[in-house]
């Protein structure tokens, strides 16, 4: 039984974490090949890139992605990798597209709205970054053609209620392969807050024959995977969403943190999904 199985992915590094507020965050090619064995090794199906630079900044450069892609698939061949279609701050809709259409990973995020989107300091409400991350309908609309054309499964990433809806009525153009992959992001400054009931709501709203994950930044990590794997759903963790584990000891990589989405998994009686059942789960081409 599929809903038995449970996929964890490790999103390796994202655009905002740096190697001072986690050593383990990888760079270089090499760096994301070493934290993607050692999450897959831990129970990971499936590694979410948004490759960097050797000084750290997310780039959009597809020779710099491709090396980062090439350097995990050849370490780890079975593994899936999704890339960020977000790339990072700032990158125009050709930058952030061109390199999902060149590459051809299994998987590639899609977002669902224009939102604010910030690092604001939990402790003191300092606002650190701030902009405005663009995602109109028609930007929405073109990514998914592209990606559906190029083999590339949407992996659709809802900030709140009414990223989902948009899908809703994208949806009708008939744009979507089946399943529809749906990843619940929580509590990044800018989206929604977890709540449980909101995540009972999402779930219950989704399409017919739908897969969910989510995932929550800092401390809400680990209560959104457990609901998740609760209602049946799957768990992305990691260190772009999460530095620290439960007791808020630095995390030793990416690795260790899938160590304790496994031990969810265990505790609800579920078994980490191997990448295979996970591309039969999600609906993937093999890459």
């Amino acid at each position: 039984m599929a809903n038995n199985k449970v996929i964890i992915t490790a999103a390796l590094s994202g655009s905002g974490t740096y190697k001072q507020q986690n050593p383990m965050t990888p760079y270089t090619p090499a760096e994301f090949a070493q934290e993607a064995y050692k999450a897959h090794q831990a129970g990971a199906a499936m590694v979410h890139v948004h490759a960097r630079g050797d000084d750290g900044v997310p780039t959009h450069d597809i020779r710099r992605i491709r090396a980062t892609y090439d350097a995990i698939k050849q370490k780890c061949p079975d593994l899936i990798v999704n890339l960020s279609s977000a790339v990072g701050m700032g990158k125009t809709p050709e930058q952030r597209i061109s390199q999902i259409v060149e590459v051809k990973p299994e998987m590639a995020s899609l977002n669902t709205n224009s939102m604010n989107f910030a690092g604001i300091d939990r402790k003191t409400g300092e606002i650190l970054v701030d902009y405005i991350f663009d995602n109109s309908f028609t930007m929405i609309q073109d990514f998914v053609k592209k990606m559906e054309a190029n083999g590339v499964k949407p992996e659709i990433e809802v900030y709140d209620f009414g990223g989902l809806d948009n899908i809703m009525l994208l949806m009708k153009q008939g744009i979507f392969s089946k399943p529809m992959n749906f990843n619940f992001v929580w509590s990044v400054a800018g989206g929604q807050r977890f709540r449980p009931e909101s995540f009972v709501a999402l779930v219950h709203a989704l399409p017919p024959a739908s897969n969910f994950t989510t995932c929550g930044v800092g401390r809400d990590e680990f209560a959104s995977i457990m609901q998740s794997c609760l209602m049946g759903g799957h768990m992305r963790v990691g260190l772009e969403d999460n530095v620290r584990v439960p007791n808020g000891d630095m995390a030793k990589g990416n690795y260790e943190l899938v160590e304790w989405a496994v031990r969810v998994a265990q505790m609800m009686g579920r078994e980490p999904a191997t990448p295979d059942e996970a591309r039969e789960i999600m609906g993937l081409r093999r890459g």
